[in-house]
């Protein structure tokens, strides 16, 4: 049987799942996230109604619980380390996910590696041409100027070092600033590097000027993308950013 997004009578929860580890398969994923992505936490077996969104958080949740979503599909666990004990904002997460029976599926790193996963997207968005991979990520020809780029992301953008014309721009997606990374973009013909959370050291020893976005704004276009393609819903969940000056 194959799986039809627009489906009013849902679908079970095998074929979702055979779904999206064919869109991101769980070997892409970095030795890290072993036993972190999948079916993480196990809900309902028929599947009507999907969310996806960025980070499962509290509002996230009770979004997809208003929207009666049986699988919500999340980029990051929320369950990152071990639980020894269960409290506070955690006890009221599981719990609310727990008695509503709904699923949630992490596609980590396997979907930042995935072929028109988490980066391709980010580039698409970008409008990058002329594509060539990295370890993580990729490099491509930009027509974007540093203010497009910025009313495209709908996030601040620091600039780290002097940037004329950007001709080849590396992105990676999420927490990206690598100081190997950044020198692998340099030998594909990068003129800046695009990630998010620089640190002050890779900075120092970059050979290329870094623009650094949030990680909100490079990551969420990919879980937002995934639900426009298949017909799912998109919850967002913005952080909040003050910037004093």
């Amino acid at each position: 049987m194959t799986y039809d997004p627009h489906s009013k009578s849902g679908t079970s929860r095998q074929e979702i799942l055979d779904l999206l580890a064919g869109l991101a398969p769980p070997e892409l994923a970095e030795s890290f996230d072993s036993g972190r992505i999948g079916l993480i936490i196990e809900g309902k077996e028929h599947i009507t109604k999907i969310s996806t969104c960025l980070d499962v958080t509290l509002a996230v949740v009770r979004k997809a619980i208003e929207n009666r979503s049986d699988l919500l599909i999340a980029h990051h666990t929320p369950i990152w380390a071990p639980l020894t004990s269960i409290g506070g904002d955690d006890a009221r997460l599981f719990s609310m996910i727990l008695q509503s029976e709904m699923n949630v599926y992490v596609m980590h790193t396997n979907w930042d590696h995935a072929p028109g996963g988490v980066n391709d997207i980010l580039a698409d968005l970008l409008g990058l041409t002329e594509r060539e991979n990295m370890s993580l990520g990729l490099v491509g020809t930009c027509v974007r100027t540093v203010e497009e780029m910025v009313r495209i992301l709908k996030a601040p953008l620091r600039i780290w070092g002097n940037v004329e014309k950007i001709q080849r721009l590396a992105i990676a997606a999420g927490s990206g600033f690598d100081s190997a990374l950044i020198r692998e973009a340099q030998s594909l013909g990068a003129d800046a590097f695009l990630s998010a959370e620089l640190r002050h050291s890779v900075y120092r020893s970059s050979p290329l000027p870094l623009l650094e976005s949030t990680h909100y704004a490079l990551e969420s276009p990919a879980m937002r993308v995934l639900a426009e393609k298949h017909g799912w819903e998109y919850i967002d969940d913005l952080p909040v950013l003050h910037s004093l000056s």
